[in-house]
């Protein structure tokens, strides 16, 4: 039997991209959450906050070059639809990003009494960039719509999707720093868990309404029944975080990556329900993958390439984490 390789190919390329999305938004997500937190934390803290994130920052925005990369050669319609739809709050991100890495660098290298300075800039950048992502993933929710409605939806997931990213930073320095700070961090994952579930629910629930066909696919049967434990098992995740949290860091801080592991779950079932909602659309009730794909001659070609390039990614980011695993030092510069 042959194989129907039109078919096939951008179905690959779907779930590479929505893969390589959902890496992006655990990984980055977590140090955008430091980012974040440090509107929060002590002038003492930040150094160690740092610390808990150097050796990963630069390596988790490659899931963000990846998934666009992708979309770019792979879906070149749609990729021209949504970032046109899209272009400001894409321009804000960048924006975003930029700011955070230089203030990452500049930090280390400028006197004492200036690096507030720079904090600052670190804070800003990655809020900025949080909250652009936000907006667009509340923007593509609502099927790219425009209006005030749909802004202040957007805005809304933002706001909420921030917080998910702080909620993020806080587990990670749950398991990456001791003492003072990681007490801290278990405060801070209580406050922002409750934003992370009120956002996951407004996504969830405007999902639906915003598409006829997407609320046929959830609410009819037998569809209904079969999806049911997708819900369910978030919220259980969600009341096993906030009850984990008073116990937190527990004996011998046994129990200190668990936070971290549940919320990736989380937001793991949170994606999966987004790319059922959405399948088999790329831009939402407009354009399928098959329509918006490039010709199978190029989708070829780019997933030779793409199965060299993928393992050496998740190799040395596997690496990575294994190296640099455990508890954050103190900050220094050789």
């Amino acid at each position: 039997m042959s194989i129907d390789w039109p078919t096939l190919l951008p179905l690959i390329f779907a779930g590479l991209m929505g893969v390589a999305i959902l890496l992006y938004v655990i990984l980055d997500g977590f140090d955008l959450g430091i980012g974040i937190l440090f509107a929060a934390a002590d002038t003492d803290d930040k150094d160690i906050m740092i610390a808990s994130i150097g050796p990963f920052w630069d390596a988790n925005e490659t899931w963000l070059v990846l998934a666009v990369g992708l979309l770019l050669v792979a879906f070149p319609i749609a990729h021209g639809v949504i970032l046109t739809a899209l272009y400001i709050p894409v321009f804000l991100l960048l924006v975003g990003l930029i700011l955070r890495g230089v203030a990452f660098d500049f930090r280390a290298k400028v006197p004492i009494h200036r690096k507030h300075r720079w904090d600052r800039m670190f804070f800003a950048g990655s809020l900025l960039a949080a909250l652009a992502q936000g907006y667009m993933l509340g923007i593509y929710v609502l099927g790219l719509q425009q209006g005030i409605a749909a802004m202040l939806f957007a805005a809304l997931v933002a706001l909420c999707l921030a917080a998910a990213y702080a909620a993020m930073g806080s587990a990670w320095l749950i398991y990456k720093a001791e003492g003072e700070l990681q007490q801290k961090a278990v405060f801070w994952l209580r406050r922002t868990l409750v934003f992370t579930a009120a956002g996951m629910a407004a996504v969830s629930a405007a999902t639906p309404l915003a598409s006829p066909r997407i609320f046929e696919k959830w609410f009819t049967l037998p569809e209904i029944v079969w999806l049911a434990p997708l819900p369910i098992a978030a919220l259980g995740l969600f009341l096993w975080l906030w009850r984990m949290c008073v116990h937190l860091p527990g004996h011998e801080d046994e129990h200190s990556l668990k936070p971290f592991i549940v919320l990736s779950a989380i937001f793991a079932l949170g994606f999966g329900g987004l790319a059922y909602s959405f399948y088999p659309y790329v831009v939402p009730d407009q354009m399928t993958i098959w329509e918006a794909a490039a010709a199978t001659e190029s989708l070829a070609v780019i997933l030779i390439g793409t199965a060299f390039v993928l393992p050496i990614i998740l190799g040395y980011t596997v690496y990575a984490y294994r190296v640099f695993g455990g508890k954050a030092g103190d900050l220094t510069y050789d």
